[in-house]
C-alpha cells in the first residue's frame, strides 16, 4: 500500500527543532526589551556623565542590531547566502556613509 503523505505531520526531530528555535527567539527578544529598558534607565535617571552615557548606548544599539541580524533576519542559516551579503553591503555602506560625513563635518 502507499505511505501517509500527509503534509500537515511534523516529525518529532522537526518539531523539537522548532521548539527550540522558538525558545532562543523569545530569550533574544526578552534580551533587547531588557537592554532597552536598561538605555531608558540611564538616560533617565542622569547619573552617568553624557560623555559615558552615548558610548554606553552605541554599545547597547549593536548589540540589539546583531540580535535582530543573528535570530530574527535568520542569518546563522546557510541558506542565506545573498541576503546576508546584500545585508552586511549595506551596513557597510552606511559606515562608510557616516564615516565620509564625520570628516566632512569635523575636518
Amino acid at each position: 500500500m502507499s505511505d501517509n503523505t500527509n503534509s500537515n505531520q511534523v516529525n518529532p526531530y522537526q518539531k523539537e527543532k522548532n521548539k527550540e528555535e522558538m525558545k532562543k527567539q523569545l530569550i533574544t527578544f526578552a534580551l533587547m526589551i531588557i537592554f532597552t529598558l536598561i538605555a531608558f534607565g540611564i538616560v533617565i535617571s542622569g547619573a552617568m556623565d553624557k560623555m559615558f552615557v552615548i558610548p554606553v548606548l552605541i554599545i547597547l544599539a549593536v548589540i540589539q542590531v546583531a540580535f535582530q541580524f543573528y535570530y530574527f533576519m535568520h542569518m546563522k542559516d546557510k541558506d542565506h547566502g545573498m541576503p546576508a551579503f546584500m545585508i552586511y553591503g549595506g551596513v557597510w555602506a552606511a559606515v562608510l556613509t557616516l564615516a565620509g560625513l564625520g570628516v566632512i563635518t569635523w575636518w
